[in-house]
């Protein structure tokens, strides 16, 4: 990977619907040799998806929960199969595996808060594997705008 596959994606993160005409522009390179290092990437699995930013509130009143989960222990044997019963849940839309107080901190989309409730409970009591889980209802969010991640972060040679 050098700087021009970098500002490739740097690129296509911002905007994935770029044509590849502009796309090669932007990062100087001629259309041909661009779609190759998009390929070239794709197939090395650098960019593993093109995907479209919902304004989620205009289709419907959702609720948004973070969760921090505690499991009741940290074995490989656990953690595997609670990561097994994460996957079956359909309003799950992030999970991350953190250290500090908690083992996972989880963002869920949900119709309400009843379904919410059903669904924290359905992961607790089928996995028996949860010690405990803090609920934090999105109050409000709003937009930060086009902000991709690899023109923000500084790339170690």
């Amino acid at each position: 990977m050098d700087p021009i596959d970098l500002q490739i994606m740097t690129e296509l993160e911002k905007n994935g619907r770029m044509t590849n005409s502009r796309l090669a522009e932007k990062v100087g390179l001629s259309p041909s040799p661009c779609l190759a290092r998009v390929g070239r990437l794709e197939r090395a699995g650098y960019i593993v998806g093109y995907r479209a930013r919902l304004n989620v509130a205009k289709i419907a009143e959702l609720v948004t929960v973070f969760v921090e989960i505690t499991l009741q222990d940290r074995s490989r044997s656990t953690v595997s199969r609670f990561e097994q019963k994460l996957k079956t849940i359909d309003e799950l839309c992030e999970c991350a595996r953190v250290s500090g107080d908690c083992d996972y901190i989880l963002k869920f989309v949900t119709r309400s808060v009843t379904h919410y409730s059903e669904t924290i409970m359905k992961i607790v009591e089928e996995s028996g594997l949860v010690d405990r889980y803090f609920s934090y209802f999105v109050v409000r969010s709003f937009d930060l705008g086009e902000r991709g991640f690899l023109d923000r972060i500084q790339l170690a040679d």
